[in-house]
């Protein structure tokens, strides 16, 4: 298993932050590769990705969600193996830090020479600045929310 973890501050408030980071369906708006979400139930997502070549789908089910401060999630069928968790801390009331923190499992030559060149932590570095984009050109509207506790 690999690891990454890497933050980023927003400047929006913790709850437009965690609102936003709820809403998956728009995580290809920001996450580059990530082609499509789609919300089966409040904590089962499917996935289809396109990263460095390599096309995967897989489910993934949210395991815990602290509505403000965690989301925490694991795959739990099809071609890619992660876990992972992302949690919010209020710097101020207009300010928020935004940490991931995710397990991998690369798979095959390519994955994990990509993996030992950095590719991935690289990758989740621009998803969270483009997170940050994202929510901040929003003026801190989050496009939905699910303020529900798993």
């Amino acid at each position: 298993m690999s690891k990454v973890e890497e933050s980023v501050e927003v400047d929006v408030p913790v709850r437009a932050a965690y609102d936003q980071w709820t809403q998956f369906e728009t995580f290809p708006r920001f996450m580059d590769g990530v082609e499509r979400i789609e919300q089966r139930t409040d904590t089962l997502t499917h996935w289809v990705t396109e990263i460095g070549g390599v096309r995967r789908e897989f489910d993934a089910v949210v395991t815990e969600q602290i509505p403000d401060e965690r989301v925490a999630w694991t795959t739990v069928d099809g071609e890619a193996r992660q876990a992972g968790v992302v949690t919010f801390h209020r710097l101020d009331d207009t300010r928020t830090k935004v940490m991931l923190q995710m397990d991998f499992d690369p798979e095959g030559l390519t994955e994990t020479v990509g993996d030992k060149l950095g590719f991935v932590k690289r990758k989740v570095t621009g998803d969270l600045k483009r997170f940050k984009t994202f929510i901040e050109e929003r003026g801190g509207e989050a496009t939905g929310a699910w303020r529900g506790a798993v």
